[in-house]
């Protein structure tokens, strides 16, 4: 039998989603198991973006739009754009997707040559180097430091040679880390990217959720020469609750990218589900009382991670400043012994977790981030304090 595609077999499996099923199914056989795997809030859509879906289906709303997104929708993107992020666009330079992770592909597969380099700093959100070896692109590995606050420089960025660079991901606030970039940071990055004539993919899917009075900044927020080398990505996963609705989004004014993005789109997957498109018209008009409310109980949750888990002397955290995730420094567990087993890596450190404490945690090792491991705080206090706890006392038998 002949065998099947290198590339395709390249492709690694999204480490989170493998280890949220190994903890849900030890969920369904009856153990008590405390998840921090989570990449979704666990909030439910609000009721208003359900009925939306729910009246779109009861009114037939159920046939093909538009390959690149319905009007309204795209409508309604725009006008979010402009009042929130005072960045104007027109209908033409919207593409709604699949889900966040297809605008992505669609964005690196329109840009990439095979050969082409993109720049992707670590710690990084486990499908971005896998994105960018579907399109034969090589991603060049940037590794940002805590002490940091785990933000590239452009110090790092001169180190760099541009030549082959096409692209580079900026994913802002960022999952792992819950790192924020300042307005300057953000100059400094889009600034070397306009000199060596490099695009910017600008992965804005948490912008919402940014904590202790801090102000998102996009990044074709800076200035025109930046913007218009900037792909901005965003969705409706994470600031409206609707990660199984599957609507992602793109904002370009490079009329040759979006052309290109509208043909693929049309051939692979046609237009995004009807009905999520409706409901999304909803959310983007009618949510900012739930925002507030989901961005203020994280950040109260992330609180509580904080003090929990800096009381451990074993490990320690330093504050993100959005998103819903904090990465553990376990560096001082490496080499030791854990029930019996000696904790080599990440890998080992989740495995003995989940083994021993009934505690499903990320090895950082698929962020790019070894020597920690991210932990989200998108479930219950309880859970939370339980979790913690567990945590800590398992590492007070370390040796």
């Amino acid at each position: 039998m002949k065998s099947i595609s290198k590339l395709g077999q390249s492709i690694q499996p999204s480490l989170t989603l493998a280890l949220t099923a190994k903890a849900k199914k030890m969920k369904s056989q009856g153990e008590d198991v405390i998840s921090f795997t989570a990449g979704e809030p666990d909030f439910n859509t609000p009721e208003n973006i359900c009925n939306a879906g729910i009246e779109a289906i009861n009114k037939g709303l159920t046939k093909y739009t538009v390959a690149s997104g319905m009007d309204e929708l795209k409508e309604a993107i725009v006008n979010k754009l402009s009042s929130e992020n005072n960045l104007e666009y027109t209908k033409s330079q919207i593409i709604v997707s699949n889900g966040a992770k297809h605008s992505l592909f669609n964005v690196l597969f329109a840009l990439c040559n095979e050969g082409d380099d993109v720049i992707l700093p670590s710690p990084y959100w486990v499908t971005y180097p896998e994105l960018i070896k579907l399109v034969g692109a090589n991603p060049i590995i940037i590794e940002t430091s805590e002490s940091n606050g785990f933000k590239v420089t452009i110090d790092q960025l001169n180190k760099i040679d541009p030549t082959k660079v096409k692209a580079i991901i900026i994913n802002n606030p960022n999952n792992p880390t819950g790192a924020v970039y300042s307005k300057k940071e953000l100059e400094d990055i889009g600034n070397w990217c306009v000199k060596h004539d490099i695009y910017i993919i600008a992965d804005e899917i948490y912008e919402k959720l940014v904590y202790d009075g801090i102000n998102f900044v996009s990044m074709a927020n800076i200035n025109d020469d930046i913007k218009d080398r900037t792909i901005i990505i965003n969705g409706m996963s994470k600031t409206f609750s609707m990660t199984g609705w599957r609507i992602g989004y793109i904002a370009s004014n490079n009329d040759a990218v979006i052309r290109v993005i509208s043909g693929l789109q049309s051939h692979m997957t046609s237009n995004p589900c009807s009905i999520s498109q409706y409901a999304s018209v909803v959310a983007l008009e009618d949510s900012d009382e739930f925002i507030l409310s989901m961005k203020t109980t994280f950040e109260k949750r992330r609180n509580l991670m904080l003090s929990l888990v800096n009381d451990i002397k074993e490990v320690s955290c330093e504050k993100p400043e959005g998103a819903f995730y904090i990465m553990l420094n376990i560096q001082n567990v490496i080499g030791k012994t854990i029930a019996g087993k000696v904790i080599n890596n990440s890998i080992d450190f989740a495995d003995v977790l989940l083994d021993e404490a009934k505690v499903s945690v990320v090895p950082g090792v698929g962020f790019g981030a070894e020597g920690f491991v991210r932990l989200s705080y998108s479930i219950s206090e309880k859970d939370i304090e339980e979790g913690i706890k567990r945590i800590k006392d398992l590492l007070s038998t370390m040796r």
